[in-house]
């Protein structure tokens, strides 16, 4: 029934539409669905949150931060592993692996399991963000429906990027920074016929969540700054720029793991309790941290000694300094074990929330000098920008994330100032931002778009399985009567059970040929070990460094040492010429 309607549709779509004209209703479906994911998974962490509190009522005092992170991280380790059966794709790295490499295909379960694992480990206190797993969440729903209608790899792309946008719009209120994030980190590139379609989703992702649920994540109240406060906004754009660094380092070595030679219910229990602890001596550390985030932008800076054990200490304003350093520098590696314990959610918030109280330490510092007076909320808002900024890299995102939450563009200068020398900072130490540094070290997939491009060939669509293999025993003579039916210019010489033992080259023949004791010789005395062997899993882009550093035209292939063909140079650089030119073409046909 179903595949019928879709059949019906499609063929509806072909005679009465234009490929760009469905592809921006596809949009409003992914918007739309993006947006209720976004809902769904607040709501779910408003249960978890609730489920949490009630067991918090049967526990001694300040116990509860020592238990509860850890519950949630094991609830979400068993789900993963026992429900999911582990097909869960975290993290918004995955999303730039699948584009690259798997043509934006991303399966169906991850329209929904990163909303219920993310509740778990959020909702019972992990140190982690929601703004990750509804990425994940709105990618998949965009991959899914470019699926279902069967639409090109470029379409898929950006159906995917339009369910991110719709996400983070949704969760935010906040459109525009949507779309640029689709745009900065998933995309890479700003061009009129992707940002339709994401603006587009992303609009209709914020009336679902306006419509459903309107109250907005946190707000900021924010004053008109002052032009002498302005190198007070240079400095924190430079410490923003080297916690950036900080920030991505201590999150790329978490995240990969903690305790790895346990087993994942043991790293989650003790990744958890270790969890616990730094939240008891922490507490603002608990969750995303908005609430915390929320009272320093009122202004109510007694709320962040609630429920701290050394509460009294923190009215004196040094002690209090160094807290607000602590949680500056602590966040992230709460953060980082949540996540490398295995719990599900993002450094997004951390990064935020991190920024935010690094803008507060300047504000709160310089007003107990007494030299001049800084508005505290005005440095949270531009210390998130900036820590977002140089964390991801994406500068437009930071601010317009920044300028749509305070409702107004009051402090767009200090915003661009401080993204801006944040931004460069980060860039002088990490190339890439915080999802690339991340996939390059696991060397997963490249940034450089040829790179990109030709890890988007399958490898096994261009080896020549056309082959004559020879023995080592083989004469010569024999040899001579198999090239005179062939135009193969390299054979492969193999065992008895077929595993690679060298090649034979045809100019190193051909210079032998009237050698009168060439034909007396044997294969054996003429083969070589090819300068290299190519694996049948290996990316694309490295057989091409093979090609360029070795300087050969064609590389033996092979399968567990087994021989199965030869793969040329020329044959991938024809495939690297289609794959080109299909992107374009399809860029041109939505762009018309």
């Amino acid at each position: 029934m179903l595949k019928t309607l879709l059949v019906h549709i499609n063929q509806w779509r072909l005679r009465q539409t234009t490929q760009r004209n469905f592809l921006i209703l596809c949009s409003v479906i992914v918007g739309l669905i993006g947006g209720l994911a976004a809902v769904m998974l607040k709501y779910l962490v408003h249960i978890m949150e609730e489920v949490s509190r009630n067991i918090a009522l049967h526990l001694p005092f300040h116990i509860i931060y020592v238990f509860l992170p850890a519950l949630g991280i094991l609830l979400t380790v068993a789900y993963e592993h026992i429900i999911n059966r582990d097909h869960i794709q975290k993290g918004i790295g995955n999303i730039l692996v699948n584009i690259k490499k798997h043509k934006s295909a991303i399966g169906l379960n991850n329209t929904y399991s990163h909303l219920i694992s993310s509740s778990l480990t959020v909702g019972f206190g992990g140190s982690s963000g929601l703004e990750a797993p509804i990425v994940c969440t709105g990618a998949a729903i965009g991959s899914n429906v470019g699926r279902l209608f069967n639409l090109s790899a470029y379409d898929k792309t950006i159906l995917l990027a339009a369910g991110s946008a719709a996400g983070i719009a949704a969760v935010f209120n906040s459109p525009i920074a949507g779309v640029l994030f689709a745009l900065e980190i998933l995309i890479g590139e700003i061009t009129i016929p992707t940002f339709i379609p994401l603006l587009i989703a992303s609009a209709t992702g914020v009336v679902v969540g306006k419509v459903l649920q309107s109250r907005q994540l946190f707000h900021l109240v924010t004053e008109g700054w002052l032009i002498s406060a302005l190198p007070f906004y240079v400095i924190l754009g430079v410490l923003s720029g080297f916690v950036a660094v900080y920030i991505t380092k201590v999150a790329d070595t978490l995240e990969k793991g903690i305790l790895k030679k346990y087993n994942r219910y043991i790293r989650a229990l003790a990744g958890g309790l270790l969890l616990g602890i730094l939240i008891l001596i922490f507490p603002p550390l608990l969750g995303e941290g908005y609430h915390y985030l929320q009272e320093a932008l009122n202004g109510n800076m007694e709320a962040l000694k609630e429920e701290s054990l050394y509460g009294e200490w923190l009215s004196q304003p040094l002690i209090m300094l160094l807290f607000i350093a602590a949680l500056v520098l602590a966040k992230i590696v709460a953060a980082g074990i949540t996540l490398g314990s295995g719990g599900n959610g993002g450094t997004f918030a951390p990064s935020m929330f991190t920024g935010a109280f690094l803008g507060l330490l300047v504000a709160y510092g310089v007003n107990q000098t007494g030299l001049i007076h800084l508005s505290t909320s005005n440095f949270i808002a531009v210390g998130m920008a900036g820590a977002l900024s140089g964390v991801l890299h994406a500068p437009l995102t930071a601010i317009f994330l920044i300028a749509e939450i305070t409702g107004g563009y009051v402090l767009f200068i200090p915003l661009m100032i401080v993204s801006a020398i944040s931004y460069i900072i980060s860039r002088l130490y990490n190339p890439h931002n915080m999802y690339w540094q991340h996939l390059i070290h696991e060397k997963k997939i490249y940034p450089d778009q040829d790179y990109s491009m030709l890890n988007s060939i399958r490898l096994d669509t261009i080896v020549n399985r056309d082959y004559t293999a020879l023995s080592k025993t083989t004469p010569m003579s024999d040899f001579f009567k198999e090239i005179s039916s062939t135009n193969a210019n390299i054979f492969a010489v193999v065992d008895n059970s077929g595993k690679l033992e060298g090649v034979i080259w045809m100019d190193e023949i051909r210079k032998r040929l009237f050698d009168n004791q060439t034909a007396s010789a044997t294969v054996g005395d003429f083969m070589v070990i090819p300068p290299a062997v190519v694996e049948h899993n290996q990316a694309v882009s490295n057989v091409m460094q093979f090609f360029d550093q070795l300087d050969v035209w064609q590389l033996p292939v092979v399968k567990n040492g087994t021989f199965i063909g030869f793969i040329s140079k020329s044959a991938l650089l024809t495939q690297y010429r289609k794959a080109f030119i299909e992107q374009h073409r399809n860029a041109d046909l939505f762009a018309r």
